[in-house]
């Protein structure tokens, strides 16, 4: 893996080790050495410590604030052992005294490359997912084929990102009918064997659906061995987050302390409902313990209404107006489609791509994907129009 892309700005006034640094970097492949004028993200700051001990630490701090991938090298002509020691605690990597010389900033070139394949491989074990928690606001709105066809249409919207389907009713389980699997395991065993919860453990555990999506079923009893708890929930999801890129939860129907530690990690919560006096009442009830609970943060709930009708008695602008909440998404009714699907055990997509509540369903992953995606890709570039070239 070679670092390819890797912006360097040199921050040095002496003439000379400028110079040295400019050959010695600008001919290292996949290294672009900028002009003094030009301002961005780098990769890679040379900062030359002089008497403005404070604008130099500060600049250090700004940089190294800006992500993972950035790294700091120092040159001075009168090193100070106590400056050095702060810059070095700092995150400072390799430190060059005036004159500098040449071999030593290629063999430090050698080591940033090194360093930067290792991080990027750390960054990769540990990955942090992002959960979503479909979450019903009454049984049979349509939150099982929600979840499971949120999770199929995140795998075929990027095949080389990790998804993982997690169903976490203990009596009703239904995930494995909906895709016409028979799991050999379920999160009860990882319950019951805490201590030994490592990521071996848990793809041994998990179904590898055709889609390309990995199942964790539930127990589908009330034995006591099999007990979930707030800390099982919290080790199981981190270690989960490690490993896929999305993980969508459906908490099942009880709100008890499992589920409100579910919801707590959640970065979405996808509230379904339909149009109807029951289903808007329970989302009435949920958003206020939402809100007394202090979590999920009111941004992070999507209210989405299933089998949606444009002709219902109950008007989507009636809907907002009951729960005081805009609806983020609306999912059409389709009978036939989601019935098939479900006595087929087959994805919606598998039975009929183009229709409207496949393509809904398609439509309302990509909203959340992309969402996903502008947030990884995104990186503070205004601090670099804030500091500028001094």
């Amino acid at each position: 893996m070679s670092p390819d892309g890797v912006k360097v700005q040199l921050d040095v006034r002496d003439w000379e080790t400028r110079e040295a640094f400019r050959r010695v970097i600008g001919s290292a492949a996949g290294f672009q050495v900028l002009d003094p004028d030009d301002y961005g993200a780098v990769q890679l700051l040379v900062l030359e410590v002089g008497e403005d001990l404070e604008r130099e630490f500060r600049r250090i701090e700004a940089h190294l604030a800006l992500g993972e991938d950035q790294e700091v090298f120092l040159t001075s002509a009168r090193p100070d052992p106590e400056m050095l020691v702060q810059a070095l605690r700092m995150g400072a990597r390799e430190f060059f005294s005036q004159p500098v010389k040449e071999k030593e900033i290629v063999d430090a070139i050698e080591r940033y490359k090194e360093r930067r394949i290792e991080s990027r491989l750390v960054r990769r074990q540990r990955r942090r997912g992002k959960i979503i928690s479909v979450l019903g606001a009454k049984g049979g709105v349509g939150t099982t084929t929600l979840a499971v066809n949120l999770a199929a249409s995140l795998v075929e919207l990027d095949k080389e990102k990790s998804v993982a389907l997690f169903e976490m009713n203990r009596v009703y389980v239904e995930v494995p009918l909906f895709l016409d699997i028979s799991p050999n395991h379920h999160w009860g065993e990882i319950a019951r064997n805490l201590s030994r919860l490592d990521p071996t453990l848990l793809m041994s555990l998990m179904h590898k659906h055709t889609t390309g999506m990995h199942v964790l079923s539930s127990p589908g009893n009330l034995d006591e061995q099999y007990a979930a708890t707030p800390e099982v929930m919290e080790k199981l999801l981190d270690l989960m987050k490690t490993l896929f890129n999305y993980i969508v939860v459906e908490p099942g129907s009880v709100m008890d302390d499992v589920s409100a530690k579910i919801l707590q990690m959640s970065d979405v919560v996808v509230l379904v409902c339909i149009l109807s006096l029951p289903s808007l009442a329970n989302v009435n009830r949920l958003l206020k313990v939402f809100f007394e609970l202090g979590y999920p943060p009111e941004n992070q709930v999507k209210v989405v209404v299933s089998r949606f009708m444009s002709k219902s008695e109950i008007s989507l602008a009636d809907a907002e107006r009951s729960i005081n909440k805009k609806v983020f998404w609306k999912i059409p009714n389709d009978y036939r489609t989601t019935l098939s699907a479900i006595n087929q055990g087959k994805t919606l997509a598998e039975i009929s791509k183009k229709a409207p509540v496949t393509r809904e369903i398609r439509r309302l992953a990509s909203v959340l994907f992309e969402a996903q995606q502008e947030k990884e890709e995104s990186s503070p570039h205004f601090l670099w129009k804030l500091l500028g070239r001094k």
